[in-house]
């Protein structure tokens, strides 16, 4: 994936660090009020190792409240104003649906990489504000509308359904002038409890389609709803949900917590090389 002629290396799985500028986000650790806040989570961010940002100013989550997309650019500019200055080198996905947005967002920080939630489903213009600017593009599956989607869940065979969406998916993208796509799943998006769990089970079926895997799981309802717990003590289901994931064939792992998903790579790769020496002393 390249951003500012800098090539981004997926060919081992790397972390971004979710940002949110919202007041409504199901997760209240990743939600950012003041620029301190934003700073100091981008500081740790760096710290623990992250390789990107991924910064969205609307929550998805069912029900939220819509956002103007004039708030939308606010926020997002706050938070891309604190990481250009604190972390310049850091690449940086803007989470939105929204193509205006997009636009604004480019020209006053530069290329970003573009997190569509809906695909280019629920802004007819943004595939082509993409394709016209040669950003990356993050391409999830969703049905309906955030507000919608939780009515949308009829499925045959949900792993078989996702991976025919993508592949017409990827064809209009690279159609249209797209060249660096990354696809998601959209764990959590106009899918039941049970569909997201089926999803991760068959994931590597979305890995030969000749784009990047990236996982969004980081304490969702997928998790604590099943271990009857909350979003703050998800995170040892987020791990284990992690290395499955990564073990399925992940490239991208977006999450909230970036040192214990850092962690999770480094032994997920020390597995990896240990099955490969294995195999070459066979």
């Amino acid at each position: 994936m390249k951003l500012n002629n800098t090539t981004i290396d997926l060919t081992e799985p790397r972390v971004m660090t979710i940002i949110n500028i919202t007041p409504d986000s199901f997760y209240g650790g990743s939600r950012c009020f003041t620029d301190e806040q934003i700073e100091g989570r981008v500081t740790a961010a760096i710290e623990a190792g992250t390789d990107m940002f991924d910064v969205g100013g609307y929550s998805s989550r069912p029900n939220a409240d819509d956002v103007p997309v004039e708030e939308e650019i606010r926020r997002i500019a706050r938070a891309m104003k604190i990481i250009r200055r604190v972390a310049p080198a850091t690449a940086v996905s803007i989470d939105s649906f929204r193509a205006e947005v997009i636009r604004k967002t480019v020209e006053k920080f530069g290329d970003c990489i573009v997190n569509d939630i809906s695909a280019g489903e629920l802004d007819p213009t943004m595939i082509e504000t993409v394709a016209e600017s040669q950003l990356p593009y993050i391409a999830m599956h969703m049905r309906g509308t955030p507000a919608t989607m939780q009515e949308m869940t009829s499925y045959g065979n949900i792993v078989e359904e996702v991976r025919e969406y993508f592949v017409r998916k990827i064809e209009q993208l690279r159609l249209a002038g797209i060249g660096d796509i990354v696809i998601d799943a959209g764990f959590g998006f106009a899918k039941s409890l049970e569909q997201n769990y089926q999803l991760m089970h068959g994931l590597h079926r979305l890995t030969d389609l000749g784009a990047p895997l990236l996982v969004g799981v980081s304490r969702k309802s997928m998790i604590y709803k099943l271990l009857g717990c909350t979003p703050e003590q998800a995170l040892n289901g987020t791990t284990a949900l992690h290395m499955e994931a990564l073990r399925q064939g992940a490239k991208i792992l977006r999450v909230h917590d970036t040192r214990e998903a850092k962690e999770v790579i480094k032994i997920f790769n020390t597995l990896n090389k240990t099955d490969h020496n294995n195999n070459d002393t066979m």
